[in-house]
């Protein structure tokens, strides 16, 4: 039974973020190949985290500048380490690089780090999103995709960015986005459902300034052609600003966090999106479509899904045009049914059996001449040897100043 190691950047919460989920569906496809799974993070499991013991799944406590590692790291002996996020990489990727020398290490990129902040600053500046491409955090996060065997890369759109901007090599990138299962049962229908609602994890640039921005600019006019409609807004980790924005009077609910997202997508009839930065795919799109709600959104809510002729709703390029598409989907029941159709044929497109036979066979190739793919990754090992350097004799220094003081 082959070997898996995970590093987390924290324990995944499904019920919390796009992110948590996307891990979960790892686990679950190489569960499903008969991996035995680890999982290690050195963040602190939360009441929310999922319950990664009861899939059978082994738990490590890992700690940085710590040497118990080397031995829990050679014990282990994993035959793939699957990084989550690339900031993990840079904390243990040496480590695993000198004490497990041939297991095939995977970034799972989650989305584009740098294109995120690279996105938020030309939001804030009113320039160009590629004049902030060559930041400090594309640096570290592409030095660390370079020093793994294969990245998995989440959105198309992404994927073309590496490429025409970084010229970075294909071979060693993957194109593995949100994997979904068919619908196991038929959702509530147009006059089932009522309300608005916005959803996403406030801890989330992006999400908390679209509810900002959906209560500052377009509830309103929204409301007042639609007065008898409410708009409730789900999220974990909702701060006082956030929940300072709870409005009964105005039909503007802050509801915070839900445990069963499905279960409030499934009692709306339009989830409001305007997401107008950001990065990767973001799943409540993803949930949307899977319980039958049409959806409306800015361009860059849509991206790496689908074109505006199929998208499951509207995407809008203003704020006239949100409201006025808003209103119009929620009244007309033609376009609801159309619309929840669309979703149906967009999610044929990221079905597990699309990519679960070519993922394994890519891991299987690599690993089976894991020397020869890496010999032809010369500046992945060039950075790995830069990297080792300076941050194995960092930690060292760090564990003997820790004993110093402990003892």
């Amino acid at each position: 039974m082959p070997k898996l190691l995970v590093i987390g950047h924290t324990f995944p919460e499904p019920s919390s973020t796009a992110a948590g989920t996307r891990m979960l569906q790892l686990l679950d496809f190489f569960l499903a190949e008969g991996y035995e799974i680890f999982f290690g993070s050195t963040a602190a499991r939360t009441e929310r985290s999922a319950r990664l013991s009861e899939k059978g799944i082994g738990l490590l406590e890992l700690k940085l500048n710590d040497s118990e590692m080397d031995e829990k790291f050679q014990t282990l002996a994993p035959d793939v380490v699957l990084f989550d996020r690339f900031m993990t990489e840079e904390q243990f990727g040496w480590k695993i690089d000198e004490n497990c020398p041939r297991a095939m290490k995977i970034l799972d990129t989650e989305d584009l780090h740098f294109l995120r902040a690279a996105r938020d600053q030309a939001y804030r500046t009113a320039q160009p999103e590629d004049s902030f491409y060559f930041s400090d955090i594309a640096k570290r996060e592409i030095s660390a995709m370079y020093r793994c065997d294969l990245n998995l890369i989440i959105s198309r759109k992404e994927w073309q960015i590496l490429e025409e901007h970084f010229s970075f090599p294909k071979e060693q990138l993957f194109y593995l986005p949100f994997l979904i299962e068919p619908a196991e049962s038929a959702q509530p229908g147009f006059t089932e459902r009522k309300d608005f609602m916005s959803i996403g994890n406030f801890l989330h640039k992006p999400n908390r300034d679209a509810v900002i921005y959906l209560k500052e600019n377009l509830w309103k006019p929204i409301r007042q052609k639609l007065p008898e409609a409410n708009l409730y807004i789900y999220g974990a980790y909702p701060d006082r600003k956030i929940l300072a924005l709870h409005d009964p009077e105005n039909g503007f609910l802050v509801q915070g966090h839900v445990e069963d997202a499905f279960s409030v997508f499934r009692k709306h009839k339009v989830l409001l999106a305007p997401l107008r930065f950001g990065a990767g795919l973001k799943g409540k799109f993803f949930d949307a479509m899977q319980t039958g709600t049409p959806s409306i959104t800015f361009p860059v809510g849509a991206e790496g899904i689908a074109e505006a002729a199929s998208w499951p709703g509207k995407i809008c390029q203003d704020t006239e045009g949100f409201v006025k598409e808003s209103v119009a989907l929620y009244q007309d029941q033609t376009s609801w049914e159309q619309s929840v159709l669309k979703g149906e044929k967009v999610l044929e497109n990221f079905r597990t059996a699309l990519f679960s036979n070519q993922f394994q066979s890519r891991i299987h190739e690599i690993s089976a001449a894991i020397e020869k793919h890496r010999s032809g990754n010369f500046t992945g090992e060039m950075m790995k040897f830069h990297l080792m350097r300076s941050t194995r004799f960092l930690s060292k220094y760090i564990e003997i100043k820790n004993k110093k003081t402990a003892g």
